[in-house]
């Protein structure tokens, strides 16, 4: 296969990933890492390398727009970062002792988790009248404007969320995607913060996780600017076309069907891992 034709290859498949990323709010490290290690033969690691390099960018994009508009919880998304960026480094360190066929088949079952989280119905977890004693501590209670008005929130387990977070960013750094199921999980499920919140929350806090991990990859030299960069730019178009059909179109038909090709593609990661091919 000629650069050219690789090259091309590569900017359409990021340009889909990017575009069902930014639909189904998972970013496209879930379909970009399985066309560059099953369809095009790429090694594990520079294929996470890339992919940790297309979150960077996704992430600056997206989330300047969320803190703009005033959803963002900035004192929650920094305070979580200290287990994220910390665990990130850890899981980026330790990829390199583990067999790439186990990566394949961890890669797989969080697709597979991440497919469930796809189609489960949102629930409010949110809780305003009750606060936890950390979060108030913290300052880290806030409000986010709902239907042209503001509303207060209040944030509880912290240190539940916390943890939750360390397990997200050794993810992250292991697998070189956003971990965004598992910190939507973290603040939704445990920490009862309102899902719109935690959603644009993550996507904040998944470019600083990220660039902690991609640090040692790039010192191991498991960043290949000719596969980084055609990844980073389909991605980043993507995002942006996917972001603005979000906007006007109602997407839990398509969350079905993405789920589908979410979970084929986790099968076949772990059967190729199982089978010793990657």
């Amino acid at each position: 296969m000629s650069v050219l034709l690789f090259t091309i290859i590569v900017l359409a498949g990021a340009f889909l990933a990017g575009l069902v990323g930014s639909l189904t709010g998972l970013g496209g490290g879930v379909i970009i890492i399985p066309l560059l290690t099953l369809v095009l033969g790429v090694d594990i690691h520079y294929a996470i390398g890339a992919s940790i390099i297309s979150v960077i960018a996704t992430s600056s994009g997206s989330a300047a727009a969320y803190v703009k508009e005033g959803i963002t919880n900035i004192r929650i998304g920094m305070f979580l970062e200290i287990a994220t960026t910390i665990s990130a480094i850890i899981g980026a360190v330790v990829t390199v002792f583990i067999n790439p066929s186990y990566i394949a088949v961890i890669f797989g079952l969080i697709l597979l988790f991440s497919a469930v989280m796809m189609v489960r119905k949102k629930v409010d977890h949110s809780d305003n009248d009750t606060s936890g004693k950390l979060a108030v501590f913290l300052k880290l209670n806030g409000t986010y404007p709902v239907d042209g008005t503001v509303k207060k929130y209040a944030v509880h387990n912290v240190l539940g969320g916390f943890l939750m977070m360390f397990v997200a960013g050794i993810i992250s750094g292991l697998l070189g995607i956003g971990s965004g199921a598992l910190k939507v999980v973290a603040m939704d499920n445990i920490m009862r913060i309102p899902f719109k919140v935690s959603t644009t929350t993550s996507n904040f806090m998944m470019g600083v996780t990220a660039a902690a991990s991609a640090i040692v990859y790039l010192h191991r030299g498991q960043i290949d600017p000719g596969i980084a960069m055609p990844v980073t730019i389909g991605v980043l178009f993507g995002a942006t076309i996917g972001s603005k059909i979000l906007v006007r179109t109602n997407t839990d038909k398509l969350k079905v069907v993405f789920a589908v090709v979410v979970t084929f593609l986790a099968l076949q990661m772990i059967y190729n891992g199982l089978s010793g091919r990657l």
